[in-house]
């Protein structure tokens, strides 16, 4: 079973946005089309459905590092905000917009307040991990072991077709070392 270590992090959060799309608890507020996603921003998100990313995107990193509270996760989503020939300086991001996503992933029962080892704040539920690892395995990598096999394959196969037709199909080879080139590296190293 895949978990969401296996997978690319971005492909994760796109498909985790789709299906949290699909739950009605997780309806942006009518102003967050209006929003700033902190003061380092100029402009609210050019993307319509940004809600659902950014929440996606709080999910996983509570996976990674719950229990987890709003103010480490403002400076998670923070960046640096330009100010002419002033040098940039850096803002946390927006409380109210994540403590409303965490508060609509609490309801959806992805996520819940507890305390572990002295550290108080949202952790992820077994429904949440299923639901990350769920996606992570429609769309797992291949071990590598796998992927060269297919490679493998996929080389014969061109021999096939260059013994088949009559055009003349190039096969790459490893280059081959020169004679010279073996001796002065190790001398050098």
């Amino acid at each position: 079973m895949a978990t969401i270590y296996d997978v690319d992090v971005s492909e994760l959060i796109e498909k985790a946005a789709e299906e949290l799309k699909k739950i009605k608890e997780l309806e942006p507020p009518a102003w967050a089309a209006y929003a700033k996603t902190g003061r380092h921003r100029e402009r609210p998100p050019v993307k319509q459905d940004w809600w659902y990313t950014r929440a996606a995107s709080i999910l996983r990193y509570i996976y990674r590092s719950g229990p987890i509270g709003v103010s480490k996760l403002r400076t998670r989503y923070g960046g640096k905000r330009r100010m002419g020939v002033v040098s940039p300086h850096f803002h946390k991001g927006s409380g109210n917009i994540i403590r409303k996503i965490l508060q609509k992933l609490e309801k959806a029962g992805f996520l819940k307040q507890a305390e572990k080892g002295g550290h108080k704040g949202r952790v992820i539920t077994p429904q949440g991990i299923s639901f990350l690892d769920k996606i992570a395995g429609q769309f797992a990598v291949k071990p590598k072991r796998e992927a060269a096999e297919e490679k493998k394959e996929s080389k014969e196969q061109l021999k096939e077709k260059k013994e088949k037709s009559d055009v003349p199909v190039k096969i790459k080879e490893p280059k081959k070392k020169k004679k010279g080139q073996g001796a002065a590296k190790q001398e050098n190293g």
